[in-house]
């Protein structure tokens, strides 16, 4: 079974959701068995590199919210993340494009660490105020991910794996994706949201059933014995059994 996400490293709700979904996984019986893809998308693709400003300034001015339903917004989001375990300083946060994040992402994947770089993104994004534009940062975390210097050079002087990521923004797209966290399981189930834990178990189990081969139900392994081979008397193309 095959899980995509589509989320932003700059949204608040996706590091959320990534935790609920994780809750619900680790209790799923058939974990080993779920293959987890992240797919990329973002809030707002005109951001610069560097936005001069907090991210009360940017939500306030260049999304025309107030001050003061910003910070109601802040408190409420601050206080869901609490009670997954994540402790959100949005006065620390430095508001930057999360193009090359991304494309970082998608370096990851190929060494096998995709989860490992989304999860340090979002912590080091929400709790720890680092830059996530800032080349410095990304070589550095991509180092701790065992990645090579030579191949994290390529994310500032070409632009390796962009298609990729614009890929994923039209798959969403394509998908009816306008907004993250977005869950989707084997291309025919879609969650919207950080759900609560038990919606994700749920779906999770609603697709496993569904994704699973009937199992034939008869005499164990088949007893040829006594000429049971675990199908009772039928009828076919060919006729009916005697």
């Amino acid at each position: 079974m095959k899980i995509e996400i589509w989320s932003d490293v700059a949204c608040p709700w996706c590091y959320i959701g990534k935790r609920r979904f994780e809750t619900a996984l680790a209790a799923f019986p058939h974990r080993e068995s779920v293959e987890v893809a992240w797919r990329s998308y973002q809030l707002d693709p005109s951001l610069p590199e560097h936005y001069d400003g907090t991210e009360l300034d940017y939500l306030s001015t260049r999304k025309g919210m107030a001050p003061a339903q910003v910070s109601e917004m802040f408190a409420h989001v601050a206080a869901q993340a609490k009670g997954e375990g994540l402790n959100y300083r949005f006065d620390d946060v430095v508001v930057a494009n999360s193009f090359t994040a991304h494309r970082l992402i998608h370096l990851a994947a190929a060494h096998g660490r995709q989860d490992a770089a989304k999860e340090r993104l979002l912590s080091d994004h929400f709790e720890h105020g680092k830059d996530i534009g800032s080349r410095e940062y990304l070589t550095s975390l991509g180092l701790d991910l065992g990645i090579d210097v030579v191949e994290l050079d390529e994310l500032f002087t070409t632009d390796k794996y962009a298609d990729d990521v614009r890929l994923d923004f039209e798959e969403g797209r394509a998908l009816g994706i306008n907004g993250v966290p977005f869950f989707v399981i084997d291309r025919k189930f879609g969650l919207s949201g950080a759900q609560p834990a038990a919606t994700f178990t749920a779906a999770l189990e609603q697709a496993w059933q569904e994704s699973q081969p009937l199992v034939m139900v008869g005499a164990p392994d088949g007893d040829t014995t006594t000429g049971d081979t675990g199908t009772g008397d039928a009828c076919g193309p060919d006729g009916c059994a005697v």
